[in-house]
C-alpha cells in the first residue's frame, strides 16, 4: 500500500536507531503484561504499536516513558543504555508520551499548561514571551490553538494538540501516542496525520499506538503487533502487509471484516420521536425538531459529526435529559421526562458511549455489574435480601455466554480492557431480551476482534426483533449494519436514506438536506 507521508530526512533503510528495547519483562499481579518483547524505532519514521485492548501495548510504552520499571530487558537510547526511574528522567531523554486520557489542568490556559513542571521559569513569568513561543511552535507543527484559552474551553482535539505542544517545548524527540484517534472526530484525525508527517520530516520519531488498522496501513511505515504480553510480528513494514495478515496477528485467527446481515422485514413502530426540542449542558438549542423511529427487527443508524445532538438525544430517550418541547414513545407509552427506570421497565436497553462513568460502577465487581437489572427480581432477589450463589451463578452464565475474559466474577470491573467492560455492558443489557436497545458508539476504543463480537451481538438483537438504534461516527460501521440511515446535524435531521453512497452521508453531515442534494442531482446533465 502505497504510504501518504513523506519519506523523513534520512532514508528507511539507513535511519539509525534511536530506541531499541530488548527483552522487556513487566508483570502484575498474576498477569504478565510484557513477555520477553523487542521493539526499535528508527529516527524519522512512524512505528505502529498494534494489538488488542489488554495486549500490552500501552505497558510496553509506560515501561518506555519511565512510568513502570520492567523486571526484565534493557532499553537503549540513540545507542546508549538507559533506566528511567520516573517520566522526568525519559523527558530529559528525549522520549515524551502523550497519553489516551489527557493529562491537563483544566482551569490553566494553554501557555500556563505548557510550562508547568519546567524547572524555569520560577520566579519571574513573562505570559507575552511564552504566549509568542507557544503560537511559534504551534504555526511551525500545524497545532493551531490559542496560548491564552483555558483549557476546558478547548474541543477534545485542541486538548491533544496542547498534550503534543507540551513534549515538543521540552525538546522531545520520540513522541509516544497512545490511542490518539479515539477522541478524535474524522476531520480531527485527517488533521492529525497531517502534524505527524510535519514532525517525521523534521526527524522526530514517533510511536503511534493503536487498534485500528486502517489508520495504521496509511499512516506507518512498520507496525509491531502484540497478542497476550507477546510480539506476534516486530518491525514488519506496512506496506508488505495487509490488513486481514494483520487482524489475524492481532487475534490469532481470521476476522471477517464484512458482517452477514440477513434480508428481514421490520415488524411494528419501537420508538417514535416527534419534534424533540433539548438543550445542551450550556443552555444552547441541541436538538431542534428532531423526528425519526425505530421498528422491531432493524438497525436504525444515525450519522453525524460529534457534537451535533446525538449524545443529548440518546440521553432524553434514555430518561438522562428533559426535553422542552416534543414527545418521546416507546410501545406507544411516552417516555420523555420520565425516570430512567420507566424506560427500563418499558424493555429499553441502553450501551452508553462513556462505559466507565455511565456504563458501569468501575470499584464494583463484575457480578455486581452484570445483576444491576435484576438484583431486584427472583432468584437473584429472595425477599429483600439478595442470594449471592444466584447473582455469582448468573454472572458466570453471563460471562461465559459473551466471553468475558476476566479472572473471576468477583474482580472490579475498573481492572477489565476496554473490550471486556463493553462485553459486561452488552451482556447485561442483552440478557434482559430488550424491545428497543440504544447503541452510541457501541464500537469506540475496540479492537478489531472486539469489534467484529460486537457487531455478530447486535445483527444478532435484530434477528431476535429487537428494534435498535445505532449511533455512530464510524460511517463504514453504519453502512454495514444500518437497515435506514438518519442524518443530524445542528441538531435537526437532514433526511432518511436506504442504501446510500458515503458520498451522500458526507453532504448531508455538512448541513445538505437529503431533498436538495436529489434536487441537484435530478437537474444534473
Amino acid at each position: 500500500m502505497a504510504k501518504e507521508n513523506p519519506p523523513g530526512p534520512e532514508s528507511q533503510g539507513n535511519a539509525p536507531l534511536v530506541v531499541e528495547m530488548r527483552g522487556i519483562v513487566k508483570k502484575f499481579p498474576g498477569v504478565l503484561a510484557n513477555d520477553n518483547v523487542d521493539f526499535d524505532l528508527r529516527k524519522g519514521e512512524i512505528h505502529a504499536l498494534l494489538g488488542e485492548n489488554g495486549a500490552g501495548k500501552s505497558t510496553l510504552m509506560n515501561v518506555l516513558a519511565g512510568l513502570y520499571r520492567a523486571e526484565a530487558g534493557t532499553i537503549l537510547i540513540n545507542g546508549k543504555p538507559v533506566s528511567f526511574s520516573s517520566p522526568r528522567d525519559a523527558i530529559l531523554a528525549g522520549i515524551g508520551m502523550v497519553h489516551q486520557h489527557f493529562m491537563l489542568v483544566p482551569s490553566q490556559t494553554v501557555t500556563e499548561n505548557i510550562l508547568l513542571g519546567l524547572d524555569s521559569p520560577r520566579f519571574h513569568l513573562n505570559l507575552a514571551k511564552y504566549h509568542r513561543e507557544v503560537a511559534e511552535l504551534g504555526e511551525r507543527f500545524g497545532l493551531s490553538v490559542d496560548p491564552k484559552a483555558k483549557v476546558w474551553q478547548l474541543s477534545v482535539g485542541e486538548q491533544q494538540r496542547v498534550e503534543l505542544l507540551k513534549m515538543l517545548y521540552r525538546g522531545a524527540q520520540v513522541l509516544i501516542m497512545d490511542e490518539p484517534t479515539a477522541v478524535l472526530a474524522p476531520q480531527e484525525i485527517e488533521g492529525l496525520f497531517a502534524t505527524l508527517r510535519v514532525m517525521v520530516s523534521e526527524g522526530k520519531s514517533i510511536i503511534f499506538i493503536s487498534h485500528k488498522l486502517n489508520e495504521v496501513m496509511t499512516i506507518a511505515d512498520r507496525v509491531t503487533v502484540l497478542r497476550k504480553g507477546k510480539a506476534t510480528a516486530s518491525g514488519l513494514a506496512t506496506e508488505d502487509t495487509s490488513r486481514q495478515e494483520l487482524a489475524r496477528l492481532m487475534v490469532g485467527r481470521e476476522v471477517l471484516f464484512q458482517v452477514d446481515k440477513r434480508p428481514k422485514t421490520p415488524g411494528e413502530v419501537i420508538l417514535e420521536v416527534q419534534d424533540l426540542h433539548a438543550d445542551n449542558d450550556k443552555g444552547l438549542p441541541a436538538l431542534r425538531g428532531v423526528s425519526l423511529e425505530v421498528r422491531a427487527g432493524e438497525i436504525v443508524g444515525l450519522a453525524g459529526v460529534a457534537g451535533n445532538g446525538q449524545r443529548e438525544l440518546a440521553q432524553v430517550i434514555t430518561g438522562l435529559r428533559t426535553c422542552i418541547g416534543g414527545t418521546v414513545l416507546l410501545k406507544g407509552e411516552q417516555i420523555d421526562n420520565c425516570p430512567a427506570s420507566k424506560a427500563i421497565e418499558q424493555g429499553m436497553a441502553h450501551i452508553p458511549e462513556d462505559r466507565t462513568q455511565v456504563g458501569t460502577a468501575p470499584n464494583l465487581s463484575v457480578t455486581d455489574n452484570l445483576i444491576m437489572k435484576n438484583y431486584r427480581k427472583p432468584p437473584i432477589a429472595q425477599g429483600m435480601a439478595l442470594d449471592y450463589r444466584e447473582a455469582t451463578h448468573f454472572a458466570n452464565e453471563l460471562k461465559d455466554e459473551f466471553d468475558i475474559i476476566v479472572p473471576n466474577v468477583e474482580t472490579p470491573v475498573r481492572m477489565l480492557s476496554g473490550g471486556n467492560l463493553q462485553r459486561v455492558i452488552l451482556a447485561r443489557e442483552i440478557s434482559t431480551g430488550p424491545a428497543l436497545m440504544i447503541a452510541v458508539q457501541p464500537t469506540r476504543g475496540l479492537d478489531v476482534g472486539a469489534i467484529e463480537g460486537v457487531h455478530r451481538l447486535l445483527l444478532a438483537q435484530r434477528d431476535a426483533d429487537s428494534a435498535i438504534l445505532l449511533i455512530s461516527e464510524e460511517l463504514e460501521e453504519l453502512l454495514s449494519l444500518s437497515d435506514r440511515i438518519y442524518v443530524i446535524y445542528e441538531g435537526m435531521i437532514m433526511g432518511e436514506v436506504r442504501d446510500a453512497d458515503i458520498d451522500t452521508i458526507g453532504q448531508m453531515m455538512t448541513g445538505t438536506p437529503l431533498e436538495q442534494i436529489n434536487r441537484e442531482r435530478s437537474v444534473t446533465p
